[in-house]
């Protein structure tokens, strides 16, 4: 093989390698929800729209469960998904970003910053859209994969102490209501969290973590960098495929 020839496929295989996820990163939107929750289905189907349409945009459903015991026409329904540790960080961000205790659904939370009724198609767009033209210089996560594992590292300085955060969800899942609110109708659930578990925390200096990410069949992932005490999100990607 010629010097030439060696340079060619040298160049090939760089080209056809997995690439490092260093792209611009995306607004991340957290829906709060419940399947119990009458108005939560129109807010469902817009993060179901941005998830199709926006690469630019990470949306993620937690589902919540204090309309779990709600009775309604003589019937309830225990939404599958519902989890307290998703209630608690509705709350939390309530707090944070409104000032007050009191939630609601649908609501939808903007990179930790900003919130907005879920249904509301214009002012979701409008959020959307403002926090990627304010948004100044930040870090991005390099997430790339190795088998059953990931490989996670910060290009860039955070401007505060954050916390590195592994996240699964469930890409999609149709449900038969039963009960409450929503009895008889058939909802369907995109990007439903199912996992929320810290990896690692960060001070200052490099970030380096290597982390198992085996996931069941119809699962995906994404790693969130948030600021302690659960501030803003600094950076975030989805995981590469497997």
């Amino acid at each position: 093989m010629t010097p030439r020839s060696c340079f060619v496929l040298i160049a090939l295989l760089a080209l056809f390698a997995t690439p490092a996820r260093t792209a611009e990163r995306p607004v991340v939107v957290e829906l709060f929800t419940s399947q119990g929750c009458y108005s939560c289905p129109p807010a469902e189907a817009l993060l179901t729209e941005l998830v199709v349409q926006r690469r630019d945009v990470l949306a993620l459903e937690f589902h919540v469960d204090y309309w779990d015991s709600l009775v309604y026409g003589g019937s309830s329904w225990k939404d599958p998904f519902s989890d307290p540790a998703f209630t608690q960080r509705q709350r939390h961000y309530a707090q944070t970003i409104l000032g007050r205790p009191s939630i609601y659904t649908p609501q939808m939370v903007f990179d930790g910053r900003r919130e907005a009724v879920g249904s509301r198609r214009s002012d979701v767009l409008d959020v959307i859209r403002r926090l990627q033209r304010d948004r100044a210089s930040e870090p991005k996560l390099v997430v790339t994969r190795d088998g059953d594992d990931l490989q996670v590292s910060l290009d860039g300085v955070p401007a505060q102490p954050a916390a590195l955060w592994f996240v699964t969800f469930l890409r999609q899942h149709r449900t038969d209501v039963k009960g409450g609110e929503n009895r008889g109708k058939v909802l369907v659930n995109t990007h439903v969290v199912r996992s929320l578990r810290s990896l690692a925390s960060w001070s200052g200096g490099p970030l380096d973590v290597r982390t198992e990410a085996t996931l069941e069949s119809g699962h995906d992932c994404a790693v969130l960098l948030q600021a302690n005490d659960q501030g803003p999100i600094l950076a975030a990607a989805r995981c590469p495929a497997t």
